[in-house]
């Protein structure tokens, strides 16, 4: 790949800087002496699967810890993702899910990042992400949370595209005791937690329950695709104006025991009575409810000695997703028409799915060579979705159109919206990391795998590590990813809007990435990095020129995208800490040169956590989200910027913390855009000004 001109200008004003400074590094006695001042007291495993010191790490990568979520004030993980250099928590109307866009990289179901928990992959076969019914995250089991920017396919494999984030939870040691506690909140949001902490035995025991509900903003949509519709046929069934469809009910339950080398940790997630947000088919619909369950089971073993110059360990996962709609969806509502006919009742569907999913992984370092690490792995994921039906009243005409078929009723087989499929894959990796000179490190990776439906895919990776002088580190890094093509995009058949086709292939991207690290003193760092990207083979839909109308998932088209992305941090004063990031991308649809659309080219975040009083904590926080475009053929403006003020207070006073928020201080009018065709017309309104309060106490 040839970098930009501006682009490779910045990579020599990189590599200058660094030679500069490694000059003026006096000998390497004196460096040794400064790193151990200067040095970087954050480790990250999610880079090479062992851990190391996060400025070393051969990767773009940021660790959030759980003392961070609390000094934000964050009651949610994607307040937390919104944070991090070169993201964008972008809100998706439908079932007011939360897209985590890397770098500029998205599609309507955020497939293109992979989301894990302890090492395990959140991923259903559905959709190919982390579930449309995610709902909320809590974030007081939280221990840290590690992220990739950029490709991670050489150790993570599938969707590892733009990026990677593992969802690390609170070990016991880390909770020591008991605490429970109260949220409460706009929207009649309210939680009630527990986690405990402790030894049973031998046994390390660490426990975590919560259970929750909220009703969600009810901001107004003004105009659907109903509104479209009546425009067209003459009539007047759409809901709009009327509020968003965003409540649900949470339950999470957390099990972590731990015996010597050994681990087993199990996860249970409920979600239920979730809103439609903006509608299925971005048509309102107030009524329809879901439903999503999710059970997580991992044991693991590990010794980094077993013998002279080896470690082992193995991991082995089982997880059941299950998506059940107790109150049927409301595709279009009462009144609509189409050309095949009426529907006085509306269109109706509700689609249920289950899932198993079985991981069985192994791996062996090697560390007998002199100035070498070597990694290697094998694996093979057993992933079955087994029962599919649908409560519906239409079927699909040969066109493509829904046509009426009398009440409600029960389809499976060929006359469901899906077929149960079932997916394997076998996979082998080889890492190896190579301290090949003094301040010097060469990290190079590859993996292969095999997917039963899809084919085989290679990915690569190279990362150069150059610790240049006792204060500063660079790095220049390349890398290959792919995304597996979901089960819907695969297989889906009698959907009004889209069908599946089974000779898609996956996505694929490389990127090229420099990256620099100063901690100009002990108290104030900052990080630049650059990087260019072209992805293949990109999975969307295209008319069908058979069929008649409708449309079918294809591969298409390509992108490239370049950008940067900066961060700050200053411990101004054993009082004020001050932190921040900005982010610039540009992303260009290859077939048409025009800009991709949605994501924002302009990024600004920028907290400060001032203690103005002992066990007072006052965090303000400002948000700027610029520069977002439309897709080709979307006529409408582009889409207004934002600028969010947020500001929480914490205290602590012996056994109890009290802490509260405001979200949107100035009551912004905020919006994130709506996907082409622009059913959703004004887009999708954020929550105007809303208020937050916990109570903890620990025993």
């Amino acid at each position: 790949m040839q970098l930009p001109p501006h682009t490779a200008m910045l990579s020599a004003l990189l590599l200058s800087f660094s030679l500069a400074a490694h000059a003026a590094a006096d000998n390497n006695e004196e460096d040794d002496d400064l790193k151990a001042v200067y040095g970087d007291k954050l480790t990250v495993s999610i880079a090479t699967g062992s851990q190391k010191s996060l400025r070393l790490a051969p990767a773009v990568t940021s660790v959030i810890t759980a003392a961070d979520i609390r000094a934000m004030g964050a009651t949610d993980l994607d307040q937390v993702m919104e944070t991090v250099a070169g993201m964008h928590a972008e809100k998706i109307g439908a079932n007011n899910f939360s897209a985590y866009v890397v770098r500029g990289i998205i599609n309507e179901l955020n497939s293109q990042i992979l989301v894990l928990q302890n090492g395990v992959p959140m991923t259903v076969l559905l959709t190919g992400n982390r579930s449309r019914l995610w709902g909320s995250y809590p974030l007081q089991h939280i221990s840290r949370i590690e992220i990739i920017r950029g490709p991670g396919s050489a150790l993570y494999g599938a969707d590892a595209y733009s990026g990677v984030i593992n969802i690390i939870t609170k070990t016991a040691a880390e909770i020591q005791g008991t605490e429970f506690g109260i949220n409460t909140g706009s929207f009649s949001t309210r939680d009630v937690w527990i986690q405990h902490g402790g030894k049973l035995g031998s046994v390390d025991v660490a426990a975590y329950f919560r259970i929750g509900k909220s009703a969600g903003s009810a901001e107004i949509i003004t105009a659907d695709a109903q509104t479209g519709l009546d425009r067209v046929f003459g009539t007047h069934a759409s809901l709009a104006p009327g509020p968003l469809n965003n409540g649900h009910d949470a339950v999470d339950a957390h099990l972590d025991l731990s015996y010597e080398k050994w681990r087993w940790r199990s996860n249970f997630i409920l979600r239920d009575n979730m809103g439609t947000g903006t509608g299925t088919s971005s048509a309102l619909d107030p009524s329809g409810k879901l439903k999503s369950q999710r059970l997580t089971s991992d044991l693991s073993w590990s010794d980094n000695h077993i013998g002279h110059d080896w470690g082992l360990g193995f991991n082995m996962s089982y997880s059941q997703y299950l998506q059940r709609l107790p109150s049927p969806l409301v595709l279009y509502p009462p009144g609509v028409t189409f050309p095949t006919g009426n529907f006085p009742d509306g269109i109706i569907g509700a689609p249920n799915t289950s899932e198993r999913q079985l991981r069985v992984s192994a791996y062996a370092v090697y560390s007998g060579w002199r100035d070498h690490q070597l990694r290697v792995g094998v694996g093979h994921d057993d992933l079955n979705m087994y029962d599919t039906y649908e409560f519906k009243n239409f079927l699909i005409t040969p066109a493509g159109l829904p046509q009426p078929a009398g009440a409600v009723q029960t389809y499976t087989g060929a006359l469901a919206f899906l077929e149960p499929h079932r997916r394997k894959i076998d996979y082998v990796y080889a890492q190896d990391e190579w301290q090949f000179a003094p301040d010097w490190n060469l990290t190079a990776g590859i993996r292969h795998d095999n997917f039963s439906d899809v084919g085989s895919t290679t990915n690569p990776r190279l990362a150069l590590v150059w610790e240049a002088a006792y204060n500063l580190t660079a790095k220049l890094l390349y890398g290959q990813a792919f995304r597996a093509p979901s089960f819907n995009e695969l297989y889906s058949i009698n959907n009004p809007a889209q069908r599946g086709n089974p000779s898609i292939q996956p996505e694929s991207i490389k990127t090229l990435e420099a990256a620099l690290i100063w901690q100009a003193r002990n108290d104030l760092q900052a990080k630049l990095n650059i990087f260019q990207f072209r992805m293949k083979n990109l999975i969307r839909t295209v008319p069908n020129a058979i069929k008649g109308t409708g449309s079918s998932y294809a591969n298409t088209n390509s992108q490239e995208g370049h950008g940067m992305e900066t961060e700050l941090n200053w411990q101004a004063s054993r009082q004020l800490r001050v932190s921040g990031n900005y982010s610039y991308q540009v992303n260009t649809d290859q077939v048409t040169n025009q800009d991709a659309g949605y994501a924002p080219h302009h990024h600004v975040f920028a907290r400060a956590d001032w203690q103005f009083a002992p066990d007072w904590l006052l965090s303000p926080q400002f948000n700027w989200v610029a520069g977002r475009k439309r897709t080709v053929g979307d006529l409408r403006p582009p889409v207004a910027d934002y600028k969010l003020i947020d500001i929480s207070l914490r205290t602590n006073t012996g056994a109890w913390e009290v802490s509260g928020s405001i979200r949107n201080l100035m009551n912004v009018d905020a919006r994130e855009p709506s996907f082409a065709p622009g059913s959703i017309t004004n887009d999708i309104p954020l929550p105007k000004r809303n208020f937050f309060l916990q109570v903890m106490y620990k025993m």
